[in-house]
């Protein structure tokens, strides 16, 4: 039997070659196939579809041509955030200079629980993750609308400086800034937030035993911080929020972490989807008050166009992370320890996990601040036209300007349920993808424009289709 070439190694790069023209032909064909940012029939057609593809999952004998097959399969079936009518989630078109990187980063399967099976991955995550918390934990303006680091310089030896791990995405860095601020202040902490909050913050309080989640108001989408004033006492963490799911809204950061400093609690920021905002200098003052706290959530799979997964989570203070040490001889034995090996499991809840810090370094250091900051600028400008478009159309109802770049809108006179009819409709013939969000008691199609090649005669085709499939 013939042994299957590997990835790496000195047959990789031969190897690899003709498997890479096979793939990028077969997502074509796929493309082709699907003819729209989502496949025809909804989900019985698709399984369908899928099934005939695959047919037996593990046959006797294998089939040389399963790649091409598969891959085709998979692409006609798959949602495809680059095409311009793919608006409903925050899913990105990742960059190709990232995914290239991703394949590397395949290719080669550094695993990040020891140093000796990725030391040149983990001394790139130290780096990465350490400038990347220095963005976040800011104070002053530097000129050409930059800031100077809160932390010390590269070298400094201060144990309170920021630091960030990498994560799957917003649920494991919210639940890991749970984690640390049980750590830090108790069993008893109290999770505080408003009903605008990610669903992973009360579900992440459930799983680590925190008393019940304090949920305030958000009347006009984001967290009152009057109503801060009626908390019980005890150790309170605030989980405020820079970029609702729902309609891209930023929680009133300055006036929470005044509140947070006055009452001696800890303060989280899940910016999920706004900490992308830091690489603009057009839009980067709305995440002040953002270096006030404890913990920051960031995806960069959202505004930052990495392939699934890109995490983090940053804390202002290093020392916060001593608590997720962990020992296992055969991974960080003391003395290799103290020889110098670096101890890497402390890094995260995860054993086994991909250099997934290799595509955001290359993506950085390919665009710089000016060329992702520009990103950032574009969809925000491009939720803007949509807005005004909407505002100006008799049919449709506009929610209200876009904070970030989630445009709320309806039929004007729709029910709701017309309104969901409307999105599902459009699911099904695979033309548009639209999400939903529910504001001012009335259900609302959300769109989340990230795909920064976007034109405004999308946009206006966008809304050409929502008004011919509009049910009353």
């Amino acid at each position: 039997m013939n042994t299957p070439p590997l990835a790496s190694g000195p047959e990789g790069r031969e190897v690899l070659r003709p498997l890479l023209d096979t793939v990028l032909d077969a997502l074509e064909e796929g493309a082709r196939g699907r003819r729209g940012p989502l496949p025809t029939g909804g989900p019985d057609a698709v399984a369908a579809r899928m099934h005939d593809a695959l047919g037996d999952v593990l046959p006797d004998e294998g089939d040389p041509q399963a790649l091409r097959h598969l891959v085709r399969a998979f692409a006609e079936g798959a949602a495809d955030p680059a095409d311009p009518l793919c608006a409903a989630h925050l899913h990105c078109p990742p960059l190709a200079v990232a995914a290239a990187a991703d394949l590397a980063a395949s290719a080669l399967n550094p695993s990040l629980d020891s140093w000796d099976q990725a030391p040149a991955a983990s001394e790139l995550e130290s780096l990465v993750t350490r400038r990347l918390a220095e963005e976040v934990y800011f104070e002053t303006p530097r000129g050409a609308g930059l800031y100077q680091s809160a932390a010390p310089p590269r070298g400094a030896t201060s144990p309170h400086r920021p630091d960030a791990l990498i994560t799957t995405g917003g649920t494991e860095a919210n639940q890991l800034a749970l984690l640390l601020a049980r750590e830090t202040h108790g069993p008893g902490v109290r999770l505080v937030c408003g009903e605008n909050a990610h669903h992973s913050l009360p579900r992440a309080a459930w799983l680590l035993g925190l008393p019940e989640p304090v949920i305030v108001p958000a009347p006009q989408g984001t967290l009152d911080p009057a109503a801060l004033d009626t908390l019980p006492p005890g150790p309170l963490l605030i989980a405020a929020t820079a970029g609702t799911t729902d309609a891209g809204l930023i929680d009133p950061l300055p006036e929470i972490a005044d509140w947070c400093a006055h009452r001696g609690a800890r303060l989280h920021v899940d910016a999920a989807y706004g900490g992308g905002l830091l690489f603009s200098t057009r839009h980067r003052d709305k995440l002040t008050g953002l270096s006030a706290a404890g913990t920051v959530t960031l995806d960069l799979h959202k505004l930052g166009w990495q392939p699934v997964a890109a995490g983090l989570l940053a804390v202002r203070d290093a020392q916060d992370l001593a608590v997720l040490h962990q020992h296992a001889d055969y991974l960080n034995a003391d003395d290799d320890t103290e020889a110098g090996l670096p101890d890497l499991l402390g890094r995260s809840l995860r054993t086994t996990r991909r250099p997934d810090v290799l595509k955001i370094a290359v993506t950085l250091k390919t665009l710089g601040r000016t060329g992702l900051g520009a990103l950032v600028d574009q969809v925000c400008a491009t939720a803007q036209q949509f807005a005004e478009l909407v505002d100006r159309h008799p049919g449709f109802e506009l929610h209200a300007p876009p904070t970030i770049s989630t445009v709320l809108f309806r039929p004007t006179g729709a029910t709701d349920d017309a309104v969901a009819a409307v999105r599902r409709k459009l699911l099904t013939d695979g033309r548009a993808v639209l999400g939903r969000a529910r504001a001012a008691n009335r259900l609302w199609l959300k769109a989340t424009l990230l795909n920064p090649t976007t034109r405004p005669a999308d946009l206006a085709g966008l809304l050409h289709l929502v008004e011919g499939t509009t049910l009353r």
